[in-house]
C-alpha cells in the first residue's frame, strides 16, 4: 500500500496495487499492520455506504464534534467523486482550508480523514458509490457541518452543483461554526 500525506495534517491518500486477470480485479482497501506501521487508526466501529445517483450532486460537508469526533476512510467503489476535506480543528495550521482528491473506482484510491476535518463530495459520474469506515459510531447530537458553497471556503467544485439535500443547505458558514477542539 502507498500512503501519501496530503496538505491537511493527518490526511492521506491511500492506494494499493491492483491485481487483474481474466476474471477481474483485486486490490486491498485496508490493512491493519500497514496502517499501524504508519501510526494510523486501526479500529473501525461502523461501515457505511452511499449511492449518489446524479452527476453534479453534492453531499456534505459533515463531521462530528468530540467526544464522538471520528476518523474516516473513504473509497469510491463505482464511478468517481471530487472528494473534499475542510480542516475545522481549532488550533490547526490549516484551519479553514480545503483540499480535494478525486476518488475513482478505476484507480482504487481512498482518502483517510482525521478527526475534526469535515468531509463531502461531488459526484463526477452518475451512480457514484462510496464505502466509508468510521472510527466512531454516528452520534446525531454531535453532528456538525459547514456549507458546501460558503464563500469564505470558496470550494472549486468541478461541475455545476445540481442537487444538495435540504439538511446540507441549512448548514452554517465557516464563520458561524464552533471550531473543533480535540
Amino acid at each position: 500500500m502507498k500512503i501519501e500525506p496530503l496538505s491537511i495534517e493527518g490526511a492521506f491518500e491511500i492506494s494499493a496495487p491492483v491485481h487483474a486477470d481474466h476474471r477481474g480485479e483485486f486490490s486491498r482497501f485496508y490493512c491493519e499492520s500497514t496502517f499501524s506501521d504508519h501510526g494510523l487508526n486501526t479500529r473501525w466501529v461502523q461501515h457505511n455506504r452511499s449511492l449518489t445517483k446524479v452527476r453534479g450532486a453534492v453531499r456534505g460537508m459533515h463531521f462530528q464534534y468530540p467526544p464522538h469526533a471520528e476518523i474516516k476512510l473513504v473509497q469510491c467503489v463505482s464511478g468517481a467523486v471530487f472528494d473534499v476535506l475542510v480542516d475545522l480543528r481549532a488550533h490547526s495550521r490549516s484551519f479553514g482550508q480545503w483540499l480535494a482528491v478525486t476518488l475513482d473506482s478505476s484507480r482504487h484510491n481512498a482518502v483517510y480523514i482525521p478527526r475534526g476535518v469535515a468531509h463531502g463530495f461531488q459526484a463526477l459520474t452518475d451512480d457514484a458509490r462510496l464505502i466509508y469506515l468510521h472510527s466512531s459510531a454516528y452520534a446525531p447530537q454531535a453532528e456538525g457541518g459547514v456549507r458546501h458553497d460558503d464563500p469564505d471556503l470558496d470550494i472549486a467544485w468541478p461541475l455545476p452543483v445540481v442537487e444538495v439535500s435540504q439538511k446540507d443547505l441549512a448548514l452554517p458558514s465557516l464563520s458561524r461554526i464552533q471550531p473543533v477542539e480535540l
